[in-house]
């Protein structure tokens, strides 16, 4: 009987939210699971190189002499590998310029950081007001890259393939 009681006293104590009486016995917790080591932003940036490989083939082209060839053969290469290249970049992240300015006029930064603009040229000692603006920069405005396997590895932007027949 003091087994039914006890039930009882532990079915109200659980359903309005009140310790458990003595005698209940508590099933052990699991153990938490092991958090999974953070992944090193070198990650991203090998996962950036093993898209434009798989999908432009853009290492291979980088990696080859193509001193040999012709400045046509060259060209045409590079209009499909510039396409496919694009084509992953904006799939996966959103970019638009540091500065959105006309290139070759002159221009006011609106920030003061040195990682968004850098001054070119005769730079004076002191910081200038502005200038003529030669590159609009890029910003990663968002990031949307897929989740890496940790159980991969991230070094290998490309494996080997080898055909059997």
């Amino acid at each position: 009987m003091s087994r039914i009681l006890l039930a009882f006293r532990a079915f109200f104590a659980i359903l309005f939210g009140r310790p458990l009486p003595r005698g209940v016995k508590t099933a052990p917790q699991p153990a938490a699971a092991k958090a999974a080591p953070p992944i090193p932003p070198s990650h991203g940036a090998l996962q950036i190189l093993a898209i434009l490989q798989r999908d432009s083939r853009l290492l291979d082209f980088l990696m080859e002499d193509v001193s040999s060839f012709d400045d046509d053969q060259i060209g045409a290469a590079v209009r499909s590998l510039h396409d496919q290249a694009r084509d992953s970049l904006t799939r996966y992240l959103s970019l638009q310029p540091v500065i959105d300015g006309v290139e070759g006029a002159y221009t006011r930064p609106s920030t003061a950081d040195p990682a968004a603009v850098k001054f070119i040229g005769n730079v004076p000692a002191t910081r200038p007001e502005g200038g003529t603006l030669r590159h609009k920069g890029w910003r990663a405005a968002k990031v949307d890259l897929p989740a890496i396997n940790p159980k991969q590895d991230a070094t290998v932007i490309a494996p080997a393939e080898i055909e059997i027949e």
